[in-house]
């Protein structure tokens, strides 16, 4: 006798024909009326639908005709240039909360302002009485980004400020999200590693007088120790991740919800199920996929000649997943480079020095180097390509001994920041629920 999993499976897969036949638009229909399919024009340029003064990403730049030609990429965050944001970090400090501040209020913070919100968000960092065990522990999942979506609108329920609609509270929300999304995550994975692999369980409370990047170090390890230079890599890797514009899906779908009035812990949730999605967040997962199948498949992957033929046959889509890329070269917006990359590279190298990593450097700087060449020559383009921060941020992370379940939750605790500054900028300055409009294609069937 069939379950009724079982019914329910053969029923869906009876109709998926149905739907095949009945939502299926033709590519000469988004061409015929003019459609930009995902909100991008068949050269990929973003279709403008807001503003904003949270953040600019710069990949083209006039030439002296006034002609735009692609340049090496900028990052801005209000008005400060990322690299000179992350220059701007002593050697002995870490920059997550001076960084999120700047963001989230438009400018950086006095010393005496650095300290007070540094405090409030290590103040922050505490979830409610048995939130741990009766939600987090509860159905833990491999899945580590459902688990913290479940939480975040499970801390709803806690809040009895949850639906409350002034600036004030919405900025509070802000901070206590931005606070506790790491302690979501790394307890999400113990539950998971516990319960579902069986493994031992650690729930080390933050310690509030320690950065973002030490705290999840501190509770994700079973001893809560790491060098410095371990914290302050993840710390630039964070910030790297904080922001990236109005326009990715998990900020844009901020910026949607927020505009129907829907409460923080409900907007945040659906920017999480965006990024969750392997087009957005989960790419530096791929990239560490596609490392590995090179080591399986390469005798020696420091070999100039053999990575080269191996990399040839990938875009050939002989090998690998068979899709022809290469993953983590080439970005949606940036054009010749990715500022992001630049910056996170030189810390994957210092901790590839103390991690005795050389090889895998070795590897990657092959890769960074022929990739390039070799697209050019396949694909016929000509004006550059060059990795992406997702290149690096997986090898980054696995040289810190973080689980890949944990490659996007930590893109989350980063870009949190720039989601709550979104969602701020949404609600003071827009005051209009984002209704964009679909032309109907529908047959009118009845006479």
């Amino acid at each position: 006798m069939k379950t009724q999993e079982e019914e329910f499976a053969e029923y869906a897969a009876k109709m998926q024909g149905l739907c095949q036949k009945n939502d299926y638009i033709s590519d000469d229909l988004f061409k015929e009326f003019n459609v930009n399919r995902g909100l991008r024009d068949l050269n990929g340029k973003g279709v403008l639908t807001g503003l904003t003064g949270v953040s600019k990403i710069v990949a083209f730049k006039p030439d002296k005709d006034g002609v735009m030609q692609p340049c090496d990429g900028e990052l801005w965050y209000r008005g400060h240039r990322i690299d000179r944001i992350i220059d701007s970090i002593g050697e002995h400090e870490f920059g997550f909360a001076r960084t999120a501040f700047l963001l989230l209020f438009g400018q950086y913070p006095t010393k005496k302002q650095e300290k007070e919100f540094s405090r409030y968000i290590g103040e922050a960092r505490e979830l409610p009485t048995n939130f741990t065990r009766d939600v987090i522990m509860k159905a833990p999942s491999g899945d580590i980004m459902n688990s913290m979506t479940r939480s975040i609108l499970t801390l709803a329920s806690y809040d009895p400020q949850a639906k409350v609609d002034t600036l004030e509270n919405n900025i509070r929300q802000a901070i206590k999200l931005i606070a506790v999304f790491p302690m979501i995550a790394a307890y999400s994975y113990h539950a998971y590693n516990h319960y579902n692999r069986d493994e031992s369980m650690y729930i080390h409370r933050p310690d509030p007088s320690l950065s973002t990047a030490e705290n999840f170090l501190r509770m994700l390890r079973p001893d809560s120790k790491y060098t410095e230079l371990e914290a302050k890599a993840l710390d630039i890797a964070l910030i790297l991740h904080m922001e990236h514009g109005g326009g990715n899906n998990s900020t844009f779908t901020t910026r949607v919800v927020t505009s129907s009035g829907s409460d923080a812990y409900a907007t945040i949730a659906a920017a999480m199920s965006s990024l969750k999605g392997p087009k957005h967040g989960g790419a530096n997962i791929k990239v560490m996929e596609m490392m590995d199948n090179i080591r399986e498949n390469v005798d020696d992957p420091t070999d100039r000649a053999q990575m080269r033929e191996y990399l040839s046959k990938m875009l050939d889509g002989e090998v690998f997943d068979k899709k022809g890329l290469i993953y983590g070269m080439g970005h949606a917006v940036y054009s010749l480079s990715d500022p992001r990359e630049k910056l996170l590279k030189g810390f994957c190298e210092e901790l590839a020095k103390e991690k005795h990593e050389d090889d895998d450097m070795t590897m990657y700087n092959l890769i960074e180097e022929l990739a390039p060449e070799l697209i050019a020559e396949k694909r016929h383009i000509f004006k550059g390509v060059s990795p992406n921060v997702d290149f690096y941020s997986g090898f980054v992370y696995r040289m810190l001994g973080i689980p890949v379940e944990l490659y996007t939750p930590l893109f989350a605790i980063a870009r949190i920041v720039g989601w709550s500054a979104h969602r701020i900028e949404e609600i003071i300055g827009q005051g209009k629920i984002i209704r964009p409009a679909y032309r109907s294609v529908m047959k009118e069937l009845d006479d």
